[in-house]
């Protein structure tokens, strides 16, 4: 569409630098007006097709499907807020009720916060509570959240911890990231060393099992890449857990409600967690944090953790809606996640074969990535190639977001039309080619 930006735009632009600390965005100057399905439009009324559910929160389309926004606005003139953590409320309390019945059966209760990073803060004071045990541990490239507990987990950039800290008390190990395997072996030939690693170094070296009170583990890991792990390596976490008496905590907040065609994204690797927690997609829209743990962990003592806006009515409202809408439609659902991921796969393992600035693509139901190299021996990451492939793409109509360190992620609405799909792959396609072009690849 050659996007320009107007006098209107740059002056939004220039108003934001002077007032709002900065955040995470990119270089191209998207001013969101409104929205509906597979199409956002800025200010200016121009449109593009969306393959970032904008962070993975529009995972039915573009500002939620009409039943969030009807019940949305009932509640919002019934009662707003209800300090549900001090008073009671029936709405949180349905709404937990339905949320349990899409998890194992042996799950039992749930704590309402305001996002990710809230949901992962609340199962690190659980896990410690539950059992009495001081560390944490996670993985490298994870990213967990920005607050002061999670970012101790997290570990995707230099640039997320930088001068703040030190930590709570968090140890990190190895992640199966294959395609870049820190020990420098291939799957499956490997004997799955960066587990061998987790057990005679992690567990041994930076801390005893026996003070670890969880494993903190996306079971996609999002911010770091779109990393996909063999199932092996998944169930043999699982076992180090099981075997210490530590508590593995699946972050479902960007691969899981639906995603990647499942419920809970760790379900692709018939691996059940003792604690999970989601948030982005599960709110429709509005902010929404759940940590769900297992019955036979018991409860908290009065007291031990609270907030206050946890089980907002408004919120609540929308993620029951948007529940009712998913249980209603999960086979369609399901189907659309498997089978537009895989549109997506084979079409740009396809172009990888021509395409040498393509070094990997890997992915689980609607949620790929598409790793950029300047070179397939070296694998020198293509930085600043992804980042112009990704503005050419908002010139020409589609917006994206960027992971990992050259990783381009594509997670368009699971109800994305097959002609949006296509006509947003094509503009993609095309801007890849034009970079790899330009490397000479």
């Amino acid at each position: 569409m050659g996007f320009k930006p107007t006098k209107k735009i740059n002056d939004v632009l220039a108003r934001d630098r002077k007032v709002i600390l900065t955040t995470t965005r990119g270089d191209f100057p998207f001013i969101a007006s409104h929205g509906d399905g597979d199409y956002v439009y800025d200010i200016e009324g121009n449109r593009f097709i969306d393959f970032s559910s904008f962070i993975a929160v529009y995972n039915f389309g573009v500002n939620g499907t009409k039943q969030v926004r009807s019940a949305v606005k009932a509640q919002v003139d019934r009662l707003m807020h209800s300090a549900f953590t001090d008073y009671y409320a029936e709405e949180p309390v349905e709404f937990a009720e339905n949320l349990l019945k899409m998890f194992p059966k042996s799950f039992g209760k749930v704590f309402f916060s305001n996002s990710g990073t809230e949901a992962n803060e609340a199962a690190i004071k659980f896990s410690k509570i539950f059992t009495k045990r001081p560390y944490v541990m996670g993985f490298y490239n994870s990213f967990h959240g920005r607050t002061y507990g999670s970012l101790s987990l997290t570990s995707s950039k230099t640039v997320q911890r930088e001068h703040y800290g030190p930590f709570t008390a968090a140890v990190h190990a190895p992640y199966a990231y294959c395609y870049r395997c820190p020990f420098g072996k291939e799957y499956p030939s490997c004997g799955m060393e960066c587990v061998d690693y987790i057990k005679n170094y992690t567990l041994k070296k930076d801390v005893s099992a026996k003070e670890v009170s969880a494993i903190f583990m996306e079971p996609i890991q999002g911010e770091g890449g779109y990393i996909v792990p063999p199932k092996e390596f998944v169930k043999e976490i699982r076992k180090i857990a099981s075997d210490n008496g530590i508590l593995l905590v699946s972050d479902e907040v960007q691969a899981g409600y639906m995603r990647t065609g499942k419920f809970l994204a760790m379900s692709n690797f018939d691996v059940e967690a003792d604690m999970y927690t989601m948030a982005k997609a599960i709110g429709g829209g509005l902010p929404m944090g759940v940590t769900i743990v297992k019955s036979s962990l018991g409860d908290l003592p009065e007291g031990a953790h609270s907030n206050t806006f946890g089980g907002n009515l408004v919120s609540i409202a929308a993620a029951d809606a948007l529940l009712k809408y998913v249980k209603k439609n999960i086979p369609s659902i399901e189907d659309q996640a498997q089978s537009k991921g895989k549109l997506v796969m084979s079409r740009f393992e396809a172009m990888q074969s021509k395409c040498e600035i393509i070094g990997d693509v890997r992915g689980i139901g609607f949620m790929v990535g598409i790793e950029l190299v300047k070179d397939r021996k070296t694998k020198e990451p293509a930085v600043k190639e992804r980042d112009e492939i990704i503005t050419e793409c908002f010139n020409a109509g589609l917006i994206l977001l960027p992971a990992g360190e050259s990783t381009i992620r594509i997670i368009p609405p699971i109800t994305i039309s097959h002609k949006n799909l296509e006509d947003g792959l094509a503009i993609l396609e095309s801007a890849i080619i034009s970079a790899a072009r330009k490397l000479g690849k």
